[in-house]
């Protein structure tokens, strides 16, 4: 029964670092996009949402999606799709791509703001680093005391 007081933080612990991971990586790579100074026209293809909850009186969160296709310098045709756009843009529109030229191209249509991305970046690493020691501070309490009752 104690395995459970550290299997769940653990898995708590594990989760919290992987959204870590994947808010570092997405930061880094809008960084790389941003900082290569290569842009290209690209066209919007598609605009479709989808939306996370709702059941039993929970909140809804409807989240944005764009299908963007543009020409890469080396003639390359790229499709990307990238969520939280602007809600006026349609199917059609054409707009300002930012990319970076590797053999994976990363490629976003948000306007550079290196420093509001960052400070978004960092605030959530922030909360995600109080969970991680919220958990090890329990799991830490909870050694504490079950050894101070099995004396």
């Amino acid at each position: 029964m104690d395995a459970f007081f550290y299997i769940i933080p653990g898995l708590i612990m594990a989760g919290a670092l992987f959204v870590a991971y994947r808010v570092v990586r997405r930061w880094l790579q809008m960084r790389r996009a941003w900082n290569s100074g290569l842009t290209a026209e690209a066209r919007c293809l598609r605009t479709f949402t989808t939306v996370h909850g709702g059941g039993n009186d929970t909140s809804v969160r409807t989240t944005v999606h764009h299908v963007y296709e543009f020409t890469a310098r080396d003639g390359r045709v790229i499709r990307f799709e990238e969520e939280d756009g602007p809600l006026t843009r349609l199917e059609g529109d054409f707009v300002t791509v930012y990319y970076a030229d590797d053999e994976d191209v990363v490629a976003t249509a948000h306007a550079p703001r290196p420093a509001r991305h960052a400070a978004a970046a960092f605030g959530v690493l922030a909360f995600l680093g109080v969970i991680v020691a919220f958990c090890v501070g329990f799991m830490v309490t909870f050694t504490e005391m079950n050894s101070t009752l099995h004396i």
